[in-house]
């Protein structure tokens, strides 16, 4: 390893010949460059969805309600119903396995065209009566002011927090809209808070930057709702798993609601924990179809390189058998054409994996991650796959060298003398 003189020959070596060394070496670089930059690309859309979901609880699942679709205790199929105020008490007293459970409503004219009015400005917005545990399972950041709490609730406050779109379609850029009335479908609420979703799952369709919320009690009796729930959210307790919970509480409500326990219509529902799931085997694919298709790059430039040296052998074959003449020992011969395979192997995966990270280094720079709807952001590799790779890179350029090495060193000293070339 520290020979100075077998490293001058290795290297005296490929300058005989620079374009097939180039050229030898260009498979290796070009299969170890594609690898890193399929890696990164998919760490960079892995990033990109995640960051927009990673803050979501991952132990959650919403619940509404759909037609029924079987007949059952008299009642026929088709029938609709609803949720009740008291649906939300009952699933607490009768499944400890619950965590927060929050209500939502959809207000009036919601998906109606202009539905919020302030002096001669108008705009339509989603408009959602809500808990604040809600905010535990879909977290929101308060820019100015705060969240909606359980003092709004008790007493029916006619508050409400706005979005950053509504901020701005609905305020001047110097105004705060903390204090100030908005008129939302005929009534006047106070703003209380500026808010930022924190993900970019929406349940309940339309933007998040564009909703107005309002607390759940105050919704139901401003609007004479009565005590209809459109839909709830639920997590469980940590340790259980939400589809355990998903499958308990629909056999509760169908009960209660007098639907047929085989009705798989009548309560849609939607598991966070289930995509969540699909999310990581999804970016675990990714990565293993990256492993595959840049180690299957990698394996046609070291088999390029094996061929190459197995030329060299050839054209060396008197130098070779000189070198066993004068006392090289077969293990030195080896040694001496396997360094010269890694060397090469290792150099051109090294200038493939530096091209490779500044690539993406260069991409992660000119990618505006600040942008809400990005789903690609920060192009990276972890120094666990650069160590990896570098690692499979020493082990190919040996593998690339020890078949003509073998070769070499079966060749008789006297025959080589005599080869002709």
């Amino acid at each position: 390893m520290f020979d100075l003189d077998l490293w001058k020959e290795i290297i005296d070596a490929l300058k005989k010949n620079r374009m097939r060394s180039f050229m030898t070496a260009f498979g290796v670089f070009w299969g170890i460059f594609m690898l890193i930059i399929m890696s990164g690309a998919g760490r960079a859309l892995e990033n990109g969805i995640m960051d927009g979901i990673k803050a979501f609880a991952t132990n959650s699942a919403f619940f509404w309600t759909e037609r029924t679709s079987k007949p059952h205790e008299g009642f026929q199929r088709g029938r609709r119903w609803d949720y009740k105020n008291a649906d939300i008490q009952y699933i607490r007293a009768n499944i400890k396995d619950v965590e927060y459970l929050s209500p939502r409503l959809f207000g009036p004219n919601t998906y109606g065209g202009d539905n919020t009015v302030r002096g001669i400005k108008t705009g339509a917005f989603n408009i959602y009566g809500d808990y604040p545990d809600f905010y535990k399972i879909d977290p929101w950041t308060p820019i100015k002011g705060r969240l909606l709490n359980e003092i709004d609730i008790l007493q029916n406050r006619k508050v409400c927090i706005i979005g950053e779109r509504v901020a701005e379609v609905m305020f001047t850029e110097n105004e705060d809209p903390i204090g100030e009335y908005l008129k939302i479908n005929g009534v006047y609420f106070q703003v209380v808070g500026v808010v930022h979703p924190e993900t970019r799952i929406n349940i309940g369709g339309g933007q998040k930057n564009e909703a107005i919320m309002i607390p759940f009690t105050t919704m139901q009796r401003t609007y004479n709702m009565g005590d209809v729930v459109h839909f709830f959210s639920v997590t469980s307790q940590p340790g259980i798993p939400v589809s355990k919970l998903e499958e308990r509480l629909k056999e509760l409500l169908k009960n209660r609601h007098h639907i047929a326990p085989d009705d798989l219509q009548a309560i849609g529902s939607f598991n966070i924990e289930v995509e969540w799931k699909k999310y990581n085997a999804l970016f675990n694919g990714i990565q293993i179809l990256t492993w595959i298709v840049g180690i299957g790059t990698l394996l046609a430039g070291i088999i390029g390189v094996s061929n190459i040296m197995m030329v060299i052998i050839r054209e060396r074959t008197q130098e070779i058998g000189i070198q066993r003449a004068i006392g090289a020992t077969p293990g030195k011969v080896m040694l001496h054409i396997v360094m010269e395979s890694v060397f090469l192997t290792v150099l051109a995966g090294y200038i493939g994996l530096a091209l490779g990270v500044g690539l993406l280094e260069l991409l992660g720079m000119a990618l505006d991650t600040n942008t809400e709807e990005m789903f690609f952001r920060r192009p990276e590799v972890s120094f666990k796959m650069a160590v990896s790779a570098l690692t499979v890179l020493v082990f190919a350029g040996i593998f690339a060298g020890m078949i003509p090495a073998r070769r070499a060193v079966k060749i008789k000293p006297i025959d080589a003398i005599r080869e002709e070339k």
